[in-house]
C-alpha cells in the first residue's frame, strides 16, 4: 500500500503546516508539488494514498490553464476512491469539478481571522460521532470567496457570513473553508505580509489573530488530529449515506445546490470576471 501522501502547494514558500506534521507523524511521506510553478501531477494515485490540495492567493475561477488542469486532476483522485482534502482553494477546486460555484460575497465581505463555526443537523452533529471530536466553535479563515455545496454532497458545518464552511462528497472526499493546517509562525507572517487584507470589510485586525490562537487553536488541533485519522481509515457503513464515487466511476453529473447560497440580501452576481483579484492566503 502506498505510503506517501500527495502534497499540492501554490506558493514558492508555502508550507502544508501543521497537517503535514500530523501527517509524517502517522508514517507518511509527503510528495510535495508546486503547480503554478509548473511542477506537474501524477495521472494517477497508484503512488499515493491520499492528496492534500491547500489555499492560495488565487481564484478557483481565474483562467490560467494549471488551474483548469489542476481542476479536472481532481476528478482523477474522486475517481481513484483514495481520500482527499482541499482547505480553502482546495476546497473551492473541489466544488467546481463537482459543478457548484466559487463566488465572492454579495456586500464585499471577507473573513480573514477567526470565525464562529456550528456543525449542521444531523450531517456535522453525525460527523463528530463518527470520528469521536466535536467540532472547534471557532475556525482560523483567510478568503474572500466562499461556495454552495453540490447536491451531490453533505455539508458538515456552517459559518455566519460565509454558510458553507465543511462538506462531504462520499466518503472520501472533504472540502473546508477554513484553515486547521495553520500554525502561530505561520499566523504572524501570514498578518504581516498581507497585513493589507485586514483592511477588508468584516476582517479581524492582526492582535485578534494572535490573541485567538491562544483561545481557540487548543480546540482546533484536537479536532484535526481525529479528523486526519478518520481520514486516512478505510470509510465504514453507515446509514444514509452520501454518493459514494467508486473507483472507475464516472464524475457525478452537477446538482442543484442543496445549501444556502452565499448571497443573503442582494441579488446573485454575475461570475467574477478573469483574471480574478488575490482572494487567498499569502506565502
Amino acid at each position: 500500500m502506498p505510503n506517501s501522501i500527495l502534497i499540492v502547494l501554490h506558493q514558492e514558500h508555502s508550507t502544508p503546516g501543521r497537517v503535514g506534521r500530523l501527517l509524517r507523524e502517522r508514517g507518511y511521506d509527503l510528495d510535495i508539488r508546486r503547480t503554478p510553478l509548473g511542477q506537474p501531477l501524477p495521472d494517477t494515485m497508484d503512488e499515493h494514498a491520499g492528496a492534500v490540495v491547500f489555499g492560495g492567493p488565487m481564484s478557483a475561477n481565474d483562467p490560467d490553464d494549471w488551474i483548469k488542469r489542476q481542476t479536472d486532476w481532481i476528478g482523477a483522485v474522486l475517481k481513484s476512491g483514495k481520500p482527499y482534502l482541499g482547505l480553502c482553494l482546495g476546497a473551492q477546486m473541489l466544488v467546481r469539478q463537482l459543478g457548484g460555484k466559487v463566488e465572492t460575497h454579495p456586500h464585499g465581505h471577507a473573513e480573514i481571522g477567526y470565525y464562529d463555526l456550528r456543525p449542521t443537523d444531523p450531517h456535522g452533529h453525525g460527523f463528530a460521532e463518527e470520528i469521536g471530536v466535536a467540532w472547534p466553535g471557532r475556525v482560523y479563515q483567510w478568503h474572500r470567496e466562499g461556495f454552495d455545496t453540490p447536491g451531490c454532497c453533505e455539508t458538515l458545518a456552517e459559518g455566519d457570513i460565509f454558510p458553507n464552511q465543511a462538506f462531504r462528497c462520499g466518503e472520501r472526499a472533504y472540502g473546508l473553508q477554513f484553515h486547521p493546517e495553520v500554525t502561530y509562525a505561520m499566523m504572524c507572517r501570514w498578518t504581516v505580509r498581507a497585513h493589507e487584507r485586514m483592511a477588508l470589510p468584516g476582517a479581524r485586525q492582526r492582535h485578534e489573530h494572535l490573541g485567538g490562537w491562544f483561545l481557540h487553536d487548543a480546540a482546533v488541533r484536537r479536532w484535526l488530529d481525529g479528523f486526519l485519522d478518520h481520514w486516512l481509515s478505510e470509510p465504514k457503513p453507515r446509514e444514509a449515506s452520501a454518493p459514494i464515487l467508486a473507483p472507475g466511476a464516472p464524475i457525478l453529473a452537477p446538482a442543484p445546490p442543496v445549501s444556502r447560497p452565499i448571497e443573503v440580501a442582494a441579488p446573485r452576481r454575475a461570475p467574477a470576471p478573469a483574471p480574478h483579484p488575490v482572494v487567498g492566503l499569502p506565502a
